[in-house]
């Protein structure tokens, strides 16, 4: 029996949600100036990008974007395999900044909690605060996105699988049920 795949956002889709994230940041953050995003390796440092470069375009601001490996950080190694760590990039220091970290999808948040235990090693910023492209359900952790894509109940065996164009060669959100 072969896999079921269902677009959820379509490359269109994608570009829209993005621009509604990118404003959705833009009104809940006082000063832009110090802002800035940090995607978690892999899709959500590209999505970083993505929103800061249309936050530029909305506002005329340059936001600092950084990417951040959560490898070491997080407590489900064990089942979820080795991994090749990447190097993080935030060449700044955090304290008193507007971090928003940046991921594709939040499933059980244990990628978020390990971001979270990994930005104090950069600095203590203001406030931190989170965007996902799709939040999925089922979290083992009390955490919760500020800034959500798209709301996408799913059962706990699919799998959201999301593709970016500088990465995967083209844009879209896929649903994948067996």
């Amino acid at each position: 029996m072969s896999a079921k795949i269902v677009e959820i956002l379509s490359s269109e889709d994608l570009r829209r949600t993005v621009t509604r994230l990118a404003s959705q940041i833009v009104e809940r953050t006082r000063d832009l100036s110090q802002l800035v995003l940090l995607g978690i390796y892999t899709r959500g440092a590209l999505l970083a990008e993505l929103l800061s470069r249309q936050i530029e375009v909305l506002e005329g601001v340059s936001v600092a974007v950084g990417a951040l490996d959560i490898t070491f950080y997080r407590d489900d190694l064990d089942q979820i395999g080795l991994r090749t760590p990447a190097k993080s990039d935030i060449p700044f220091d955090l304290t008193g900044k507007t971090v928003v970290l940046v991921d594709d999808v939040i499933f059980k948040g244990r990628t978020i909690r390990a971001a979270l235990n990994a930005v104090t090693e950069y600095g203590r910023p203001e406030v931190i605060r989170l965007a996902v492209l799709v939040d999925r359900g089922h979290r083992e952790l009390p955490i919760h996105p500020d800034f959500i894509g798209k709301q996408l109940p799913t059962a706990k065996e699919e799998v959201v699988k999301v593709y970016l164009q500088d990465w995967d060669g083209r844009d879209a959100v896929e649903l994948i049920a067996d």
